[in-house]
Order: structure tokens, then C-alpha cells, then sequence
């Protein structure tokens, strides 16, 4: 048995020991593969020359372990962390480009998620951030590097049986249609959301070439209720924005519909939708029953628009960022990354 063989049946072992799991009615996998956008990135944007999308610095990370900024756009741990972490494959999801991964981190999964991404991608070219369109490049790369340490046998073993994340599409609507509006010259909002769509097509269809089978895709928030879109639109009244709303439930609608055509074109593919807008609005509509003080703004500084830069160490911050839907302008606490990870694994896992 080769020593690469051995270290990987070791690796299995000890997941196997670790589970916490183990014996309850969740599926079974040993790796787990991100792609997306800031509210799936784990740090890939600190070594890429961005501004405005980093968030390695305080007051982020300042509920993570060891109080780390680590480049994840809110307080504490993101949504992979927390699957991962529930199915027993590890308790934080490294990010790929992270120069100091282990053989560990690659066979039991990475992120290549890039904060301030989108599947178009004119929305990546505001801030240097990685396309979602060339995320499945660097899973190639992965993948390669995968086969010299296991053998091709064992890395498409490891890729075909993986949990695959897939979280994008905010941004696209958020910059190109609302604020920055550079594609509302080109596309009335049905038409964008169609153009986004067959964008996302081509990205699983690249992802399932590569070697990806079971694909979890999140559909888009209430965008409305951003805090930074009710400033930008309202100044400081706090009202949802129901236009954007609709919007994001019509593109959502389209998502979930056109799914089980792209999974039947796929064979072996498994690709499920998830609702991210239900429970979000059910936060929004129901603050008490989740801890809730405050809905409309973020934790950091005033709440209204900060993010990236303009959430940085001069900013006071909330002194319970656990009684907050949103950390930053945009981003949400872990205390909401935590309950919509027990709603996916409700909705959504016991599906596959």
C-alpha cells in the first residue's frame, strides 16, 4: 500500500471515529466542495489584489475561533463551516488558495468561493473579485493536484462522492440591476434573470465535467431587505423594498423549475435547490422566535451600509452580535448562518 493510500484510509478512519453524526439520518460524506460568493467565501479573496471585498480584518472573525479575521464576511463561522462541521467532515472549510493547505484540507474539501462574485461576469469587474464562471478552473486545479496525492482513482472517488455547495447570484442583481445598474441598458429584469440562468447552466455544467455529482444551489435572499438596499434607496427608513423582493422570488421560482431539467441532462447528477428567501423572511417577520433584537441593520458601525473596508477596526459594533440578523450592511451574523444551516439540513439534506 502506497503512503499516500494509507494516509488517505487513515484520514476516512478518523472522520469515520469523529462523527458526531454517526447513526443519525444524515447523509454520509467525506468531502465538501464551495463555490460561490462572499456568504460562501472562507478567506480565497485575501490573496487575490481586491479592496473593497476582503474581509480579513476586525471587527471580522471577532466571534471565531481564536478571534481570527480569516477574510469571512461576518463575526464568526459561514454556512460550509457549519455543514461541515454537522456532517463530521471538519470544523472549518479552508479556502483554496490558502498557500499553506494541507493534504487534509484537499481530500476533505476547500472553498473557491470569491466574495464579490457573480455568475455574470461584468460583476466581478468592479472589484478584481474571482468570477463564479472561473471558480471551476481552480476546482481543475484542485483536482490535480488531488490525483498526486491519492491517484486518480481515489481523487474521482473523492469529487463524484462529495457534498458540493454552490451559493451566487446576489451581486449579479445587487450591482448590475439595482445600484450600478450597468446591464439595465441591455435587459429588462426578466431577461437578466434568464441571461443569469443560463450562466449558472454552463457553471454546473463545467463543475459536473469535472467531476461534481451532488449539488446543493442557493437561490437568492429577500434582496429588499438588505440593510445596505433599504439605505441606498431610502436613507434611514427601514422598509424592505418589496420590487427587489419579487424580483428575487420570480428568479428563485425559475431556479427551482429549471433544476430538475438540468439534473435529468446530467446523468448520476443529484442537484437540489435550496430556499435561503423562506427562513431569511421568516427571521425578518418573526425576530423573537429566533433571538432577534434587531433586523434592519447590520451589527458593525451605524448598520446601514458598511461592509468590506467601511466595517473596519475604527467601527464601534453591537454588543450582542448574536441578537442580529446582519453583521455587516450586507452580511449576516453566524447566529443567522446557523439557522439557516438547520433549516438546510432539514429541507435539503435528507433529500439526497
Amino acid at each position: 500500500m502506497s503512503p499516500e493510500i494509507f494516509f488517505f484510509l487513515l484520514i476516512q478512519v478518523s472522520l469515520l471515529n469523529l462523527n458526531p453524526c454517526a447513526g443519525k439520518d444524515l447523509p454520509k460524506f467525506q468531502t465538501i466542495l464551495i463555490f460561490g460568493d462572499s456568504t460562501v467565501d472562507t478567506g480565497n479573496n485575501n490573496y487575490i489584489p481586491t479592496i473593497i471585498s476582503k474581509g480579513n480584518h476586525p471587527p471580522y472573525g471577532q466571534d471565531f475561533p481564536g478571534r481570527e479575521a480569516t477574510g469571512r464576511f461576518s463575526n464568526g463561522k459561514l454556512v460550509p463551516d457549519l455543514v461541515a462541521s454537522m456532517l463530521g467532515i471538519k470544523e472549518t472549510v479552508p479556502p483554496f488558495l490558502d498557500p499553506n493547505l494541507t493534504n487534509e484540507d484537499l481530500i476533505t474539501g476547500v472553498s473557491f468561493a470569491s466574495a464579490g462574485s457573480g455568475y455574470d461576469e461584468v460583476t466581478s469587474l468592479e472589484d478584481g473579485s474571482i468570477p463564479v464562471s472561473q471558480q471551476p478552473g481552480m476546482f481543475q486545479n484542485y483536482v490535480d493536484r488531488l490525483k498526486g496525492i491519492v491517484g486518480e482513482e481515489m481523487a474521482t472517488n473523492i469529487t463524484n462522492g462529495a457534498l458540493v455547495i454552490i451559493n451566487a447570484g446576489t451581486n449579479d442583481f445587487v450591482f448590475n440591476f439595482y445600484d450600478l445598474a450597468t446591464r439595465t441598458p441591455y435587459f429588462t429584469i426578466n431577461g437578466y434573470q434568464d441571461f443569469v440562468l443560463n450562466k449558472f447552466q454552463n457553471f454546473v455544467k463545467k463543475l459536473y465535467g469535472i467531476g461534481c455529482r451532488t449539488m446543493v444551489v442557493g437561490g437568492l435572499p429577500p434582496i429588499g431587505c438588505l440593510p445596505i438596499q433599504m439605505t441606498i434607496k431610502l436613507g434611514a427608513i427601514r422598509l424592505c423594498l418589496d420590487y427587489q423582493n419579487s424580483d428575487a422570488q420570480i428568479y428563485n421560482q425559475k431556479l427551482a423549475d429549471l433544476l430538475p431539467n438540468l439534473e435529468s441532462s446530467l446523468p448520476g447528477s443529484r442537484i437540489i435547490y435550496s430556499d435561503s428567501y423562506t427562513p431569511m423572511t421568516d427571521m425578518m417577520n418573526n425576530p423573537q422566535k429566533y433571538g432577534f433584537t434587531e433586523t434592519q441593520r447590520g451589527c458593525c458601525g451605524t448598520g446601514l451600509i458598511e461592509a468590506g473596508p467601511f466595517c473596519s477596526s475604527f467601527s464601534t459594533v453591537c454588543p450582542s452580535p448574536s441578537q442580529f440578523m446582519f453583521w455587516d450592511g450586507i452580511h449576516p451574523t453566524e447566529s443567522t448562518y446557523r439557522y439557516l444551516t438547520n433549516y438546510l439540513a432539514q429541507a435539503i439534506l435528507g433529500q439526497i
